[in-house]
């Protein structure tokens, strides 16, 4: 005779593969939007050769797909909030799917940006829907363990996406357009497992969006890093053209805010910041955002430029980020559904990053692989730890009807800082190149030729010209995550001040079902 325990746990076993299966297309879908944002990262050298670019197309190829799914975030969020969820976010598919397409057939890189922009419209649903949809049918102590296989799938997309990136733009036949082309079907696929698998009640309320909102984050974001990515190369720092664009961003991120505080359904709640948890996690989360962002995209320029690997090689190398970051996403995410306490892991992910930059920091070109795979492993354990975390302990705090703003506030804040931070990150990047690489250069008699915007097909130079860029290259990376190493204590600062309170066991339909009737 089976017992109640026994039949517990094949309940239990039962709801789980129900939840799994339902939330299949949900982790297909991220999947998908993840690997759009990284699969171009060790392919960008040959991109950019290929059209004849230099570095500055190099980092706005990126950017501009990271300021796309930042600023329609919160939109997407705010949708779910009125909308149909499951409707929406095979909408987001459908876009990013179009926009894969006119990434893979774009002639010159104004094309392939413009693209890569659909794309980030597409993707800024997928990442935000994932979390709201997720919110809505598990409670915060069950969310712990799925977000754990959430932030698995989030490490094998942000760090695998570059290796499939590397094997496509290695195999003659294929070609660098297949890192677009080749995410058309999985998005199809997605949107069929979606429609089979996922079932949700619809609520909906008459829909309010803040248009003004999303049109005053955007030029600000976009003026703020069209000025750094040309400051000190077109012009100088300290000029009339910095005033313009420096102090035109500020200006309209004060008239974001204002706006926020008056928009009836604001695409950034202000009063969600009252709460001190919203507060340090964003922070935090902007913080590590940059980190993330910033290790897949300049290491694949260290492996490629500075070590003088392939792409496909490059992608190899990255593994202990790949392996860490899913690793301990997994594991920290079960043991939080079972301990209910999730702080210690942000803490101990918090410092894991920190040491993790530090390591980095410390790259040259002749720097021991051991070296380089310490420092990924830190930052991979790091980021496994901390960024699923963020947001659930955003989700144990506020009222259901807020899931979708607070949700996609973080998300939100955590690609903000990746756009920035990368947009930031690779000017430096061209100036220290510049820096470490002209005396040398023009000791060897080559002269007007060091400009850090360009991208060296280094194969194709002399061996001397070669070895100063490679010493130019792991130098002037290294000194990027040298600037990162402060964020990541700043993160952990804000962690640290984040108070632990105990997971919610119901979930907001739940919630909401028990408000329903108390009013009944």
């Amino acid at each position: 005779m089976t017992s109640a325990a026994s039949r517990e746990t094949v309940e239990e076993r039962t709801s789980h593969a129900q939840l799994l299966r339902a939330l299949s297309g949900l982790y297909l879908g991220m999947f998908v939007a993840i690997v759009s944002a990284t699969i171009v990262a060790n392919a960008l050298p040959v991109i950019t050769t290929d059209l004849g670019a230099g570095q500055s197309t190099y980092t706005w190829v990126i950017v501009s797909t990271l300021l796309a799914t930042t600023v329609t975030s919160p939109l997407w969020g705010k949708l779910a909030d009125l909308a149909d969820k499951k409707k929406l976010l095979q909408a987001g598919l459908l876009v990013f799917a179009l926009g894969s397409a006119l990434s893979g057939a774009a002639v010159n890189p104004g094309l392939l940006i413009a693209a890569r922009v659909v794309q980030g419209i597409g993707a800024g649903g997928l990442l935000a829907l994932t979390q709201v949809i997720m919110a809505t049918i598990l409670s915060p102590r069950e969310r712990g363990r799925y977000n754990g296989y959430m932030g698995a799938v989030l490490a094998v997309g942000t760090s695998g996406g570059p290796l499939l990136g590397g094997l496509i733009v290695d195999v003659d036949w294929l070609g660098w357009r297949w890192c677009f082309f080749i995410v058309v079907p999985l998005a199809l696929l997605a949107m069929a497992v979606l429609q089979r698998n996922l079932d949700l009640p619809v609520r909906r309320r008459e829909v309010t969006v803040d248009w003004a909102g999303a049109a005053l984050i955007t030029s600000s974001a976009s003026l703020l890093m069209v000025w750094v990515t040309f400051a000190g190369a077109e012009y100088p720092w300290l000029s009339w053209q910095t005033l313009a664009m420096a102090g035109g961003g500020i200006v309209l991120a004060a008239l974001f805010t204002w706006v926020e505080g008056r928009a009836a359904e604001p695409i950034v709640p202000l009063r969600l910041f009252r709460n001190p948890t919203v507060s340090l996690a964003v922070v935090a989360s902007l913080l590590a955002g940059v980190i993330m962002y910033s290790s897949t995209t300049f290491l694949s320029q260290y492996f490629q430029l500075s070590a003088g690997k392939s792409p496909t090689m490059a992608g190899i190398l990255t593994l202990p980020l790949i392996l860490s970051l899913a690793v301990a996403s997994t594991l920290s995410g079960r043991i939080i559904s079972t301990s209910g306490r999730w702080k210690p892991f942000l803490a101990a992910g918090g410092v894991m990053l920190a040491m993790g930059s530090g390591l980095l920091g410390l790259l040259r070109h002749s720097t021991p692989y051991l070296v380089v795979a310490l420092g990924m492993a830190f930052v991979g354990v790091g980021l496994g730890m901390t960024l699923q975390n963020l947001v659930l302990s955003v989700q144990n705090q506020v009222r259901p009807e807020q899931l979708g703003a607070a949700s996609t506030s973080v998300s939100f804040f955590r690609t903000l800082g990746g756009t920035i931070g990368v947009s930031a990150l690779g000017t430096v990047l061209s100036h220290r190149v510049v820096e470490y690489s002209s005396d040398d250069l023009a000791r060897l008699g080559v002269h007007g030729s060091s400009s850090g915007d360009a991208i060296p097909d280094l194969p194709s130079l002399p061996a001397p010209v070669r070895s100063v860029l490679e010493n130019a290259f792991g130098h002037a990376i290294g000194d990027v995550f040298l600037y990162t190493a402060p964020l990541a204590l700043l993160s952990l600062v804000a962690i640290a001040c984040i108070k632990e309170v105990p997971l919610r066991t119901s979930t907001p339909l739940q919630v909401l079902d028990e408000q329903a009737g108390r009013r009944s």
